[in-house]
């Protein structure tokens, strides 16, 4: 186990021994301007990442004697030690050294929480904080806005009730040397594109979304906030090697297809867990015809199919977005390294996928799944089939995998089309820009302008309806209707909480032409619409710029830089954040005779175990968010939500008021689950409230890899059916006891014991992936215990 002290010692001879006086095999580089990680960073260059990355890949490559793929380039590029390293792909454990952290301010509240409790002083690397998350979107006027909606009402009315987080988060951010990206700055995957990615370089994020910076050849992976306190704190950062799905494009996008096409392709492929435990790698010379901001796009929906992260190999696309975004000498140093930018001639990859752009016609995926993929030719047929609503009710545009300059043209393009008809758009269609850039930028070059006068509201820059900050009015809770929208994720009330919404995810283009017809079976391919005139148009195929002519507009400043706050306040009856206290270690026994809280039936993504929308507010306090503890997951026993059996009392329960009892009367308890269990977003909540309620096992069919991550960091149980026909012999009133604990270590199978309410017995095998590392943490009772007594050796 790393003490804090060993590791930063560890870190800064690595850097010595990397960056200083390094010349012999960087001769491609060696001559080249230094060029600052970003403008915030001046002190810090990326080509002292590029010779820390050809160094130890010099050594890999000694030692697997083999063709690597690009991302295997940039993972093992950044191994703490490439010398003693096992690696195998999907087999060993890495010990990495990303180079920056990225927190969006939902996840980052307990992320800073646990970095308080570290004790250390200062951040080890590169971090930033990002106001994207708690910025409700409102399209109607609303009382508590003084009759005012959209953009600056919001973001008004955000500044104002949620004042004390982001005091927190800005002086946490002042005091511990992280970037502070005020509200209205925008998204963060947005903000990391067009500031801090570079190719080749290793990030990670607490927002599953992370990936998004693949589009600019960037290793970025969502994380839990304890991910990213041992990054923050100079350990070695912990990743299974991931196995490489290569996915090789031909072609030429056309018409109305675009590249969010390419990535829903690939969800209806792969579905939301094939990429579990992989990257997925693009290649071939149909990545030339994308833009940087498209690869990140698909690279941002590639969360949906479980994937580590999506990858692209750094292109000329990517060398002009950064010179575009004022990065000219990362773009000239990258030009240099390019070589060590792209997969090997002969790589091989796991598995391999081909599609062929030319080919590929526009996608529509949905309802309640983002893999359920329909191409828009048979879309029409599958609504009616379906029985699905077919008028739209809504249809939103942006978000962080949509709301790029080239995005926001298309979508404009069609706009335009409308407008000259004398055409408005039939429905409330909302538009958010990715960042403060983005949207000086359309509101100079007109856009905005059009959004508006088709009928749009342009909400703030921030995450709003994709997030579930949506104060939808037009709708009533339980009222079956249908949205489009052009996010990453739809599962069921997802966006405005309302489960009989039907939520569809496709491209901006298609988003906007279905908004303006108000019907899902409208294909602008083949369907015409009518104009105020009374004739019949058909919608072009839209058109777009991939980066503005004049330039990007920064619009207003809204980056703290670091330093200046000595105090970081939390007072004690807030009821938006509250001091982490430790959770207890392990006592040294198995488990015996723990409840059923739940067992879950099908789907049960982190947004059934802690929901977001109104509940984001209490994302600083544990105590409190730990009221939606599993109030989404639907009951195998009753195929009710939120309703158990309290095993004690014999009556039914909200699942954490039940969790609360047990807590109160000592009674451990376990969750029991189906396949592909806390799929979605990267939030520790949905691990750190098991916890604290008392919560010591989840068993499953099979784990989304970053819950499963989560809740070992959290000193949870996170154990796998050896057989998953075992979850039937499992009845609601059982009590559990897992044996073995005793002798854990990795790979060795522990052995479940349930008691019925007669009696009788039955037992079942389990596996689970602790490493030794791991197992400490299970011991210490969470990785930040463990961390703690590490560092007072």
């Amino acid at each position: 186990m790393y003490s804090v002290r060993a590791a930063r010692k560890a870190l800064t001879q690595a850097k010595r021994r990397l960056f200083d006086g390094y010349g012999a095999s960087m001769s491609s580089i060696a001559g080249a301007e230094k060029a600052a990680l970003s403008r915030f960073e001046p002190e810090e260059t990326v080509n002292d990442r590029y010779a820390a990355m050809d160094e130890r890949l010099a050594i890999v490559r000694r030692r697997l004697n083999r063709p690597l793929t690009y991302s295997e380039k940039v993972v093992y590029g950044h191994l703490d030690d490439p010398e003693g390293q096992e690696i195998e792909r999907g087999v060993s454990y890495l010990k990495l050294r990303p180079d920056r952290v990225a927190m969006q301010d939902a996840t980052a509240q307990m992320a800073v929480l646990q970095f308080i409790s570290s004790g250390l002083p200062k951040t080890a690397v590169p971090s930033t904080i990002h106001c994207d998350h708690l910025i409700e979107g409102t399209t109607a006027p609303q009382d508590d806005r003084h009759g005012g909606y959209g953009g600056q009402a919001d973001l008004d009315h955000a500044k104002h009730n949620n004042k004390e987080v982001y005091d927190f988060l800005s002086s946490a951010g002042s005091k511990y040397g992280i970037g502070f990206w005020k509200p209205g700055s925008g998204i963060i995957h947005q903000i990391i594109l067009e500031n801090y990615a570079f190719p080749g370089g290793m990030m990670i994020g607490t927002d599953s979304h992370t990936p998004n910076a693949g589009g600019l050849g960037m290793c970025a992976v969502g994380v839990g906030g304890a991910d990213a306190v041992d990054v923050m704190a100079g350990l070695p950062w912990e990743l299974k090697a991931p196995k490489v799905i290569g996915v090789r494009l031909t072609g030429k996008l056309h018409k109305w297809s675009s590249p969010k096409d390419v990535i829903c392709k690939v969800a209806g492929i792969l579905t939301v867990k094939g990429g579990t435990g992989s990257i997925v790698e693009y290649f071939g010379p149909g990545v030339e015809n994308l833009s940087c901001t498209g690869m990140g796009t698909i690279c941002n929906m590639g969360a949906e199919i479980g994937a580590t992260t999506s990858m692209f190999p750094y292109n000329q696309r990517m060398g002009d977005y950064l010179r575009a975004t004022g990065r000219d000498k990362i773009a000239s140093v990258a030009d240099s390294f390019a070589e060590s930018l792209r997969a090997d001639e002969g790589a091989e990859y796991d598995q391999i996928i081909e599609i062929n752009l030319s080919e590929l016609e526009p996608q529509i995926n949905g309802p309640f799944t983002p893999d359920l993929a329909h191409g828009l030719s048979e879309f029409g047929d599958a609504v009616k089939t379906h029985h699905w609503p077919s008028k739209v009710s809504a249809g939103l545009i942006g978000s962080c995998t949509n709301s790029s300059y080239e995005d926001m043209t298309r979508a404009a393009s069609v706009a335009r089309q409308a407008l000259a008809a004398g055409i408005k758009a039939k429905v409330p269609f909302a538009i958010t820009p990715g960042s403060e850039q983005i949207r000086a930028t359309i509101q100079r070059d007109g856009l905005i302008e059009v959004f508006e006068k088709v009928g749009g509201t342009v909400l703030a820059n921030a995450c709003g309806p994709c997030i579930g900050q949506w104060k939808r009015t037009e709708v009533q809770k339980g009222e079956a209707n249908s949205i489009v929208t052009s996010f990453n994720r739809n599962f069921a009330a997802r966006n405005d909480a309302n489960p009989a919404t039907h939520a569809f995810v496709t491209s901006p283009e298609i988003v906007t032409a279905m908004a303006i017809a108000g019907d899902l079976t409208f294909n602008p391919e083949k369907d015409t619409l009518v104009g105020a005139d009374g004739r019949e148009i058909m919608l072009n195929p839209p058109e777009g710029e991939e980066l503005p002519a004049k330039g990007y507009d920064p619009g207003q400043e809204t980056y703290q830089a670091p330093g200046g706050a000595t105090e970081v306040v939390v007072s004690e009856d807030s009821q938006r954040l509250q001091l982490l206290q430790p959770f207890s270690p392990w006592d040294g026994k198995d488990l015996d005779d723990a409840m059923i809280l739940i067992k879950t039936k099908g789907k049960c993504t982190t947004d059934h175990i802690s929901m977001a929308g109104p509940w984001l507010k209490y994302r600083g306090h544990l105590d409190n968010i730990s009221n939606n503890m599993l109030i989404g997951a639907l009951n195998a026993e009753n195929d009710k939500v939120n309703s158990v059996k309290n095993q004690i009392s014999g009556e039914y329960g909200a699942v954490p008021d039940v969790a609360r009892a047990y807590k109160a009367a000592g009674k451990p308890w376990v969750v029991i689950g189906d396949e592909n269990y806390g799929e979605g977003s990267s939030r520790e909540h949905a691990a750190l409230e098991p916890r604290h309620l008392g919560g010591r096992a989840v068993i499953v069919k099979s784990f989304a890899r970053i819950h499963e991550t989560n809740l070992k960091k959290q000193g949870m149980l996170p154990l796998t059916f050896a057989d998953p026909a075992d979850y039937d012999k499992v009845g609601p009133f059982d009590t559990i006891s897992i044996k073995g604990l005793t002798t854990l270590s990795p790979g060795k199978q522990l052995t479940v014991v349930g008691t019925r309410p007669d009696g009788s017995t039955y037992e079942f095998k389990v596996n689970q992936t602790f490493n030794e590392n791991q197992i400490t943490w299970f011991k210490h009772g969470s990785a930040l215990n463990a961390m703690g007594a590490a560092n007072k050796q």
